[in-house]
């Protein structure tokens, strides 16, 4: 090996801790934009009706399809991640995430507005099954729950960001802005991914993921706790989507004594979301130091007095009523990963995260149309309700899962 040869190996070396850093931290943005974008449409739908001449149940029943691709591509982007390369999913996620927001800004008729948000849909569904368990294989040395935690807390950040964003951009612009900027914003990003991970993963990724240091076979007790995974995430991933997507109509309906406009109600909305989004990290170090089924109960239990709640909230006791709520969803949402990490090896991992977002996101597309339905017959009190109904099953399912720390 030449002298030059061994200073870039040097130098390759010494910036790893950094270059490690730097990547987990593009991870938990991804994560971020992520959830931002999928959410946009949830509040520029209100600004959107009149331009497409449709009502807000059908303007609301355009985007099914791309909800129902963010959990049917999980499976494929998992199996990719897994057997191609999970940095090289990323980019793709990054710059192709942006392409199809600007391509729903751009959007001149429903039916290209429904391919526009089915694309949008395809591309945010790589993130989850391969992030999350990049994420959990730089923490399978310990603390993989807060590791997970505070990638959650990003996540719940575009979350609260889509709605105070979007309404910012409504207002001062248009709605095609909305989706246009942050597309611009997220292909630079993929750009700035691939530069940043390119002379990494060259080695990395020249064949299939190589398992990280740990267990090679799946942990005894794999099938109950799985199963419970499972069933938990069907019914989670309804009540979240639900609430996430429903939640700026519920504010224009129940708090217009207290905001006005877009931004108002965005801003109201941003602000539920960024002070539940705190209770991931919490949750993520009360994962990594007590047993998950107590944890996951009382989770339960507060999403059933919330969402009980919620269903006769006006004004300031719905804005309150909405905190209480947002905490017990966004608080479950690191409970599925960490068992999915604590039972599994990393050489399937994406696999099987790709499984439970394939749950997640696809059954939870059927939350669109249960507002939809929901509202038109009953407002938000009957749609309430049965979110309540559904949080109760969880907390029945979760006393399946065996009492243990780790």
């Amino acid at each position: 090996m030449s002298e030059y040869s061994h200073n870039v190996g040097m130098l390759g070396r010494m910036s790893d801790a950094r270059r490690a850093s730097l990547h987990l931290r593009l991870l938990n943005l991804g994560h971020f934009y992520d959830h931002w974008f999928m959410l946009i449409y949830a509040t520029a739908v209100i600004s959107m009706t009149g331009h497409f001449d449709l009502g807000y149940g059908e303007m609301m029943a355009l985007s099914t399809p791309g909800f129902a691709a963010f959990g049917l591509g999980a499976v494929p982007a998992g199996w990719l991640g897994d057997r191609w390369s999970r940095s090289g999913m990323m980019t793709v996620f990054f710059t192709g995430l942006g392409v199809a927001s600007i391509m729903v800004g751009l959007s001149r008729s429903p039916m290209e507005l429904a391919a526009a948000l089915t694309l949008l849909g395809l591309f945010a569904s790589i993130y989850h099954p391969v992030a999350i368990a990049m994420v959990a294989e730089e923490g399978a040395h310990g603390h993989v729950g807060r590791r997970l935690g505070v990638n959650g807390v990003w996540g719940n950040m575009g979350v609260a960001g889509a709605a105070v964003i979007t309404g910012i951009c409504i207002d001062l612009i248009g709605w095609r802005s909305a989706f246009i900027l942050p597309g611009v914003l997220s292909v630079a990003t993929g750009l700035a991914y691939w530069l940043i991970t390119a002379q990494a993963t060259r080695a990395q990724d020249a064949g299939p993921a190589t398992p990280a240091a740990g267990p090679t076979e799946m942990r005894l007790g794999w099938q109950r706790v799985l199963l419970v995974v499972a069933l938990t995430t069907i019914l989670a991933s309804v009540i979240f989507n639900g609430a996430t997507i429903a939640m700026p109509k519920v504010f224009e309906e129940r708090i217009a004594a207290i905001a006005i406009s877009a931004t108002g109600i965005g801003a109201i909305a941003s602000g539920v979301y960024a002070v539940a989004a705190f209770s991931q990290i919490v949750v993520g170090r009360a994962i990594d130091r007590y047993p998950v089924r107590p944890l996951l109960s009382v989770l339960a239990l507060g999403q059933i007095t919330a969402l009980s709640l919620a269903a006769f909230a006006m004004d300031w006791s719905m804005v309150a009523t909405s905190v209480l709520l947002m905490v017990m969803v966004f608080g479950q949402v690191p409970v599925a990963a960490t068992l999915i990490a604590r039972y599994t090896p990393n050489q399937v991992r994406a696999r099987i995260y790709g499984l439970q977002y394939l749950l997640t996101f696809g059954v939870g597309a059927s939350a669109v149309p249960l507002i939809s339905v929901l509202h038109g017959v009953t407002g938000f009190q009957g749609f309430f309700l049965v979110m309540a109904a559904l949080a109760g099953l969880v907390l029945l399912i979760a006393q399946a899962l065996p009492d243990t720390r780790t």
